[in-house]
């Protein structure tokens, strides 16, 4: 994958087929190299993908990864690759950095999906404190020990009975982690304490690009009812709500899910 400077931080990114420019944010603690499974549901487009700060081949400054400071990263990667506007697609935390892109660079979106993510602030419906363990004990673990890593984070990830029922998955993740380049455990406490501060909801009616939101209703780890705040604050966005699906929505239905959200960029 290719380094290139944006702003004030060099940033590990790669492209993938050709057409529209869709540019996609992971979340938490995960490189770009996550949106490999989804990239050939993506026809029609030309995928941006890269690794947030702190993740993957890219710079690993201190701490804390503000949100707006990822948004900027962002807004300063497609500057840099010299594209003007682009579709945005972002997941989890991935998702509150394209709210602050959308918010903070309202020129440079097309139009967003908001997938299993939140706005912040204090009408924010959190995870449980275990589910949050989950997620920080599994993320610091998977470079080093990512068999023990994905059996403490699939449950924040995945209803019980799913996990059960598709054996396969976890071989799969574990697979996918072997070949990206590591992230670093503090990583994970760095992005904890921007995602701490970080709170869209009242800017959200500033919003007037075209918006997608994406929610399992199974998620633990942010709960669908975030969901619903997002669409109170921005009245024109499509909501797509599925059922049975956990944080990790994509699992339950691969390919209906990737053809409704593509179809909807599309548009």
């Amino acid at each position: 994958m290719p380094i290139i400077r944006a702003g004030n931080i060099n940033l590990n990114y790669e492209t993938y087929g050709e057409g529209e420019p869709l540019l996609l944010i992971m979340g938490f603690g995960m490189p770009g190299a996550a949106w490999l499974p989804s990239l050939p549901f993506f026809e029609g487009f030309k995928s941006i993908y890269f690794d947030n700060r702190g993740t993957g081949l890219s710079d690993k400054p201190e701490g804390p990864y503000t949100v707006e400071d990822m948004a900027d990263d962002a807004s300063n990667l497609l500057k840099a690759l010299g594209i003007a506007r682009a579709k945005v697609f972002g997941v989890s935390m991935g998702g509150m950095i394209a709210q602050e892109l959308v918010l903070r660079h309202p020129e440079q979106v097309v139009k967003t999906v908001l997938a299993c993510t939140m706005p912040g602030g204090p009408q924010t419906k959190m995870a449980g404190p275990e589910v949050i363990e989950m997620l920080m004990t599994g993320s610091k673990l998977i470079t080093t020990d990512p068999e023990k890593g994905f059996d403490i984070m699939m449950p924040a990830l995945m209803p019980a009975e799913f996990i059960a029922a598709h054996p396969e998955i976890k071989p799969m993740m574990v697979a996918g982690a072997k070949m990206m380049a590591p992230t670093p455990p503090e990583t994970a406490d760095r992005a904890m304490a921007g995602i701490a501060t970080f709170n869209a909801y009242d800017r959200l009616a500033q919003i007037k690009c075209p918006v997608m939101i994406v929610h399992g209703d199974r998620d633990v780890l942010v709960p669908p009812e975030n969901a619903q705040l997002i669409k109170s604050k921005i009245a024109h966005a499509e909501m797509y709500i599925i059922p049975g699906a956990g944080h990790a929505f994509q699992a339950v239905d691969p390919v209906g899910i990737h053809q409704r959200v593509v179809n909807w960029l599309k548009k």
